[in-house]
């Protein structure tokens, strides 16, 4: 018995998409910038797939420009308004942003920005009024995550993009996790530039899409052909951007009661996980991912870690993922539960498990079961292990 419980990490492309996908790799395989015949099929299917996207996100057309991907369109979101300066300004991100946002954070500072993270609480999440009092007359750029990927915590977006609004100031939010999993609304939501990943909603992996709100002006990264408005230069993977509409399409379709299946299936994973001491939960269950569950293992994180029980489960048959990385051979402490108050032992030991469409209940309880045997497995030998 095999179970996948590592949704947040990537989610299989949904039969239809991978049929679609063949389909367009062998009759509408034309470059979408041509004029000719063959190149009018394949605009024909890009600008489908735009429609697509945006009818997800509540989108006009012409604010969705497709990336190679997630990363991608944070970095298109942080660079691009960037970019825009000849002098360093100042960037508010949270505390437990991914690295395609920390990342260029980071390097902005290098060259001079000045880069304001903001505190998170124990469950992960940022207070509006520390928003408030960050910001400065020369912040260009507020970016705070949608869902946290490592804790599953959602963020109060329309509070903090309010609070930018209010100011004129643009806001964007990584949405990866989000995307096809709750409602995303542009039009009400007051963001002004947010990130959607293909392969988190059952489409193929290397697709992304920025949602840039009109009257925000951006820089590209890629110079070249001027595809994507000018935003993002290079041919268009066609039959991938496909497959990443139809999914979008797929998943608005199914969003309300597949959004309250996994609540059901992970509210009842978190219950029965809750049982066992040797497990904290970690992020906000009331705010939460509706797939998303997450836990800190008891104990010394340098021989129970997270990485250690992953391998473990992997060797019953069950994917999960830990909220650490692993940096040439090192385990590292995980920054997110760092960030959340948690010390560099804890912070090791953090485990993921995320639902998705073919997830059952009977995966939940045996999953239950199995980490419960894993652990106590574990626990069991690390204390008959002489120090």
């Amino acid at each position: 018995m095999q179970i996948y419980l590592d949704y947040s990490a990537t989610t299989p492309p949904r039969p239809e998409v991978s049929e679609l996908m063949q389909a367009i790799m062998a009759e509408q395989w034309g470059n979408p910038s041509s004029l000719h015949l063959w190149g009018s099929r394949a605009a024909t299917v890009l600008e489908r797939a735009r429609m697509q996207v945006a009818d997800l996100l509540h989108s006009p057309l012409d604010a969705v420009v497709f990336t190679a991907g997630g990363t991608e369109a944070d970095n298109l979101a942080i660079f691009g308004i960037a970019r825009r300066y000849h002098q360093p300004q100042h960037l508010i991100i949270s505390q437990v942003e991914h690295s395609a946002i920390a990342q260029p954070a980071h390097q902005l500072e290098a060259e001079g920005w000045q880069v304001t993270r903001l505190p998170v609480d124990s469950l992960g999440r940022v207070d509006p009024v520390d928003l408030q009092q960050s910001l400065q007359d020369n912040t260009v750029l507020v970016s705070v995550i949608y869902g946290q990927s490592e804790v599953g915590t959602l963020q109060p977006i329309e509070q903090l993009g309010r609070i930018c609004r209010d100011r004129g100031i643009p806001f964007h939010t990584d949405a990866v996790q989000v995307a096809g999993r709750l409602p995303i609304n542009v039009q009400s939501l007051p963001v002004d530039l947010l990130s959607i990943s293909s392969h988190k909603l059952y489409g193929p992996q290397g697709t992304g899409a920025l949602y840039i709100r009109p009257g925000i002006e951006i820089l590209p990264l890629v110079q070249g052909g001027g595809q994507e408005f000018g935003l993002r230069s290079g041919t268009q993977a066609v039959p991938n951007i496909a497959g990443f509409g139809l999914a979008a399409e797929l998943a608005a379709e199914e969003l309300a009661p597949e959004s309250l299946r996994l609540i059901g299936l992970r509210d009842r994973l978190f219950d029965q996980l809750s049982e066992m001491s040797t497990l904290q939960a970690t992020g906000d269950r009331r705010n939460r991912l509706p797939h998303h569950v997450s836990f800190c293992i008891a104990g010394d994180g340098d021989q129970v870690s997270g990485k250690t029980v992953v391998r473990q489960m992997n060797l019953a048959g069950i994917g999960i993922s830990a909220g650490s990385a692993c940096h040439s051979g090192k385990l590292s402490p995980s920054p997110i539960l760092k960030a959340m108050g948690y010390g560099d032992r804890s912070a090791k030991c953090g485990i993921r498990l995320t639902l998705g469409r073919q997830t059952t209940l009977a995966d939940i309880d045996w999953t239950a079961l199995v980490l419960r045997q894993v652990l106590d497995r574990s626990l069991a030998t690390l204390v008959a292990t002489p120090v």
